[in-house]
């Protein structure tokens, strides 16, 4: 089991969650040497994750990113499983669970009992207080955030954020952790939407609300975005590709923490999110992808 004083390397790495997050940061760890435990609440879950995987690791070696024999042994690295205490000898675990308070609370506890004493326990939460889920374990200390970009073997960035009582160590660990998998680091300090979404996420309910009020098509507010600021992608498809609901849980932490009136969430994307239209992951969003 783990000890405190040999957190400075991390070399098992459990993941909460096979979904579009838990399956992409099992396979960057994979790839870069780790022993990695990706569970999930259904065998459907890890093995829909671990086929997206194998998928993600073709393209590679097709594209002559990463040869067959790495492809080979990052797979190997990688076990499966359906319940939490399977990650108990991990030297760090990761939460990738959906974007609810009740539910990372519930895992931190959860993994508080069943990790060894010495683990660092991380969440992959895009804006709730690290400092809260912490209070849900017994060592506040080493509860840490690790904000992966989507999709994780692409975007290079990590946030990581201190909650009020994470120490040097745990910090300096996961950090090194992030550099072994290719990841470029920032610090965010523990303010809701951290960095990354307290700049996009206005950014995109703004965008919500201009085609609310009938300023601009989907078409156009995209195409002004991306031609007008020299982004790749505008905001609207950028919402689709992240989930509408994603994205209104993070206004609603936001516009809940922060009590500015220019956090509300767009009362368009609301109702997008009532009717199911959650974006590419539900076929329709602010673009429809059932189009033939």
């Amino acid at each position: 089991m783990p000890e405190r004083e040999n957190m400075a390397e991390i070399k098992k790495l459990g993941v909460i969650g096979a979904g579009q997050m838990g399956n992409g940061i099992a396979q960057v760890a994979a790839v870069s040497g780790l022993d990695v435990v990706m569970t999930d609440i259904s065998q459907e879950a890890v093995d829909r994750g671990l086929s997206t995987i194998k998928r993600s690791l073709d393209k590679l070696v097709q594209k002559e990113q990463l040869s067959a024999d790495l492809r080979e042994a990052a797979l190997s690295r990688i076990a499966t499983a359906l319940s939490i205490d399977a990650v108990a000898d991990c030297d760090l675990v990761v939460e990738a669970a959906s974007e609810n308070l009740a539910l990372k609370l519930s895992i931190f506890a959860q993994l508080d009992a069943a990790c060894a004493p010495g683990a660092i326990l991380a969440t992959n939460t895009s804006s709730i207080s690290i400092t809260r889920i912490a209070a849900a374990t017994k060592r506040p200390e080493q509860v840490i955030g690790m904000h992966f970009m989507n999709p994780v073997p692409l975007m290079k960035l990590v946030e990581i954020i201190r909650g009020l009582a994470t120490d040097d160590a745990t910090y300096e660990a996961t950090r090194a952790m992030a550099v072994q998998m290719g990841k470029t680091c920032v610090l965010a300090q523990d303010h809701p939407g951290f960095l990354v979404n307290r700049v996009l996420m206005p950014y995109i309910n703004e965008a919500a609300y201009t085609l609310m009020e009938g300023i601009g098509s989907v078409q156009d507010i995209d195409e002004a975005m991306k031609l007008g600021t020299n982004v790749p992608m505008g905001p609207l498809t950028l919402a689709d590709f992240i989930g509408l609901d994603t994205c209104l849980a993070i206004m609603e932490v936001l516009n809940d923490g922060l009590g500015d009136t220019k956090y509300r969430p767009c009362p368009l994307l609301r109702k997008y999110v009532d009717a199911g239209w959650l974006g590419r992951k539900s076929g329709r969003g602010f673009y429809n992808y059932n189009k033939t």
